[in-house]
């Protein structure tokens, strides 16, 4: 019976191209260099591993949610998007949670490669970059991989992944901290300003707020 159920999961080789697809585009786009981004570049690549060795492998949090608690889970593939499952919405709520968690990853997937284009150009000039992606939020890259964590835990929440997902974002907030203390040392003033007139992680949806940031970035 158990290899019955199980064998709905074990599609180690799609498990297994997936985790190196999204492990290549981790470190192709986010290119960490100092130890503190390695250690966020690892806290991701933990939760891509978590999160697809599960949903193709096996399936430890249904396993864990079945066996000690008293819940009935179908031990099936779909099952996997679990908000919907627990509360119930049956297909409908399948691709209801697939679309919303897609919602907040295609921005995070967007914001993450204009951020890497713009940081790429500017690098042999050694300036400051405010405009593009980095005239909306300060870390747009940062602010991708957190849009990017947040809609897979709606589209296929797992224990391990709930746990990591918090983990990640403090990671990403204290390392775009400590960059931006680096960045006031060498750009000074400018960098104050920049600061003053654009948000660290959540964009301003304000049109009058917009438009003085068009002002001032002119």
């Amino acid at each position: 019976m158990a290899r019955e159920w199980l064998s709905e999961f074990e599609h180690w080789p799609i498990a297994l191209l997936m985790i190196v697809i999204a492990s290549w585009a981790l470190y192709r786009f986010i290119a960490p260099r100092s130890w503190r981004e390695w250690r966020g570049a690892g806290l991701v690549q933990a939760f891509i591993i978590a999160l697809y060795a599960e949903m193709y492998g096996f399936p430890l949090t249904l396993y864990l949610l079945t066996s000690l608690f008293p819940i009935d889970i179908p031990i099936a593939h779909a099952s996997g998007h679990l908000w919907a499952t627990l509360l119930g919405y049956g297909d409908t709520g399948d691709a209801i949670e697939m679309l919303l968690g897609f919602a907040f990853i295609g921005p995070g997937i967007l914001l993450i490669a204009i951020g890497w284009l713009q940081v790429y150009r500017a690098s042999s000039k050694n300036r400051l970059v405010t405009d593009g992606a980095y005239g909306v939020v300060r870390h747009p890259q940062y602010a991708g991989i957190i849009l990017i964590i947040f809609g897979q835990l709606v589209h296929w929440p797992t224990i391990p992944t709930l746990i990591l997902g918090p983990v990640i974002v403090w990671a990403y907030v204290a390392l775009a901290r400590r960059e931006e203390k680096q960045l006031l040392k060498l750009f000074g003033a400018a960098y104050k300003d920049y600061q003053r007139r654009v948000p660290m992680f959540v964009p301003r949806l304000s049109t009058q707020d917009w438009q003085q940031d068009l002002r001032a970035s002119q």
